[in-house]
Parts: structure tokens; sequence; C-alpha cells
């Protein structure tokens, strides 16, 4: 029998090829409405592209981006917003 201490270890930021799983992804993520979750979503695909690029594209430090995507932070909404916007995907509102 196989313990879970004997499985590997997943990583989402392996299955994040492009902009599309990106969107995916974090659509799923928004729809638990937990800006923590959040946070951590964009701190992985954040990781997954390269956290420096990120950072550079959006105008934010890279210290600080760690910091604004660590487990259990709630970034501001304009740190999303450049976020988003460095990862190439954006916030859509749509009907219930």
């Amino acid at each position: 029998m196989t313990k879970i201490a004997d499985l590997p270890d997943f990583d989402m930021a392996e299955w994040l090829p492009d902009e599309a799983a990106v969107a995916e992804y974090l659509t799923v993520v928004m729809e638990e409405n937990d800006p923590a979750a959040l946070a951590k979503a964009l701190g992985t695909i954040a990781r997954a592209r390269g956290m420096s690029e990120i950072a550079a594209k959006a105008g934010i430090g890279r210290e600080a981006l760690y910091k604004a995507l660590r487990d259990g932070a709630s970034p501001r909404y304009e740190t999303i917003s450049r976020v988003f916007q460095a990862l190439g995907v954006k916030l859509v509102a749509v009907p219930q």
C-alpha cells in the first residue's frame, strides 16, 4: 500500500503552460471567493512564469511581490490587477 508521504509532491506551477491554463486556474480559484487562495494562486503562477519577470512587468519590486502573494496575504486590488496584466490575463465579471 502506498503511503501519502511516498507520493510525489504536486506543484500546480508545473501544470500552467500557457495563458489559457492560467485563466482557467484563476477562474476556479476566484469562484471560491477567498482572497488568500487568490493570492496563493497568483504566487504559484508568478513562480511558474518567473517572479522577477512578473514583478518587472507589473511594476512591483520582487520582494514586495513575494510579500503580497505569500500564504495568507490579502493583496490590494491594485496589486492583483497589475499581476493579472503582467500574466496576460484579465479580470472579467459574468452573471451568476
